[in-house]
């Protein structure tokens, strides 16, 4: 009898699973099998597939500048905005832990941006960084200086785009806030008592426990930074002279433009490999720099 129950409880979760199980597999697992079999075919959605084998490969590798193009400036703007936003996320995240008026109302003020929707927000950004009545320009000409092009500048473009992703750094924020949250007081308080000032303890007690925090965001980030598509097709199509042309936004033209669906599907499995590249040199080199208290370090 006892037996009969379990197998009729495992048959039963099963049935409430299946629905999940059977999305992952049509949805998630298949697209994602499917794309590793176009990207060694020249298919164009109009005709019959043809297998090319490592063809697309060997084109991005050795004939394609716009692949090299887009990855440089998808790697600049990964190198410049993942540890800006990192950094100010954190110093607001700092400013905001601890109790006082008001609180909650500034954080809800810095999260809000997270929630709004991306071409919303390029959108609003498009407006910000006109160059004529934008906002910058506007604050930086009763300051004397006189404002560049921003969006329609070859130079200032990419800078554009890594200030408004500060945009939505309040959902990394509240990350930080709740890391914060878990480190235990005493912790402080024993620093203090050995002549701790606020920066020493800042350096040896705050970011040693919050480095878990720090990873997990460090990863998410550069993850997040290689995806970055919506701004750029939004607000400069890539431009001004392949500025701000990023890799999203090359597969999406080769995609969706050309129809060049095997040579897109090769992209977007290198765009993988690289990522778990970086994925795995982070967490090879965190055993130097992450803690964790019920392990060590």
């Amino acid at each position: 009898m006892a037996r009969r129950l379990s197998q009729r409880e495992t048959l039963t979760g099963w049935l409430f699973a299946s629905p999940w199980a059977l999305g992952m597999v049509l949805f998630v697992a298949g697209p994602v099998v499917a794309s590793l079999v176009i990207s060694f075919l020249e298919w164009n959605l109009l005709e019959t597939p043809r297998w090319v084998g490592w063809a697309n490969y060997r084109r991005l590798v050795t004939d394609d500048p716009l692949f090299y193009k887009s990855l440089n400036v998808t790697l600049l703007y990964t190198a410049a905005a993942v540890p800006l936003g990192m950094a100010l996320s954190l110093a607001l995240a700092l400013a905001l832990a601890r109790p006082r008026r008001g609180q909650g109302l500034f954080r809800t003020i810095f999260f809000l941006p997270t929630v709004l929707s991306g071409v919303a927000a390029a959108m609003l950004w498009n407006w910000i960084f006109n160059a004529d009545f934008g906002l910058v320009n506007v604050f930086l000409r009763h300051m004397g200086i006189t404002g560049p092009e921003w969006l329609a500048s070859e130079r200032w473009a990419l800078p554009a785009l890594i200030i408004m992703s500060l945009w939505g750094m309040g959902g990394t924020m509240v990350i930080y806030i709740a890391g914060l949250q878990g480190i235990p007081r005493h912790l402080y308080e024993s620093a203090a008592i050995d002549g701790a000032g606020p920066l020493r303890q800042f350096w040896h007690v705050t970011l040693p426990m919050l480095s878990p925090v720090l990873f997990f965001t460090l990863i998410m980030g550069i993850i997040g930074s290689f995806q970055v598509f919506t701004q750029a097709y939004v607000m400069t199509g890539g431009g001004p002279n392949y500025a701000t042309f990023f890799y999203a936004l090359y597969l999406f033209q080769q995609a969706i433009d050309f129809l060049n669906m095997g040579y897109a599907s090769a992209m977007a499995w290198i765009l993988f490999a690289i990522i778990m590249a970086l994925t795995g040199l982070q967490f090879y080199f965190s055993k130097h720099w992450v803690y964790y208290e019920e392990t060590g370090k």
